[in-house]
């Protein structure tokens, strides 16, 4: 295993435990506005998976950059279908 690879594994599993760490701490009434921002804030990964169109050669590449490109869409698409529906519980119904 190439100290690179260890580099990369060791950030993704710290991140890992990071984050399960913060989101146990999160009470049950914030979860949901808190993860439907956060989805929508992932639109980053879109911006990411732009970028590596442009460096992408094979064909193994394309299907994991669309793979990344229809989960983040998702997530995204996700993120504010979330947020319009927990909104919706606070509109006057007149």
């Amino acid at each position: 295993m190439s100290p690179l690879l260890l580099a990369d594994l060791t950030v993704f599993t710290l991140g890992l435990l990071v984050g399960f760490e913060v989101i146990s701490k999160v009470p049950a009434t914030l979860h949901t506005p808190l993860m439907s921002g956060a989805n929508a804030i992932h639109g980053v990964v879109l911006v990411g998976v732009m970028l590596l169109a442009a460096t992408i050669s094979t064909p193994a590449g394309y299907a994991l950059l669309a793979v990344a490109a229809f989960f983040a869409a998702m997530n995204v698409a996700g993120g504010y279908v979330v947020t319009d529906r927990m909104l919706a519980m606070f509109r006057s119904r007149s």
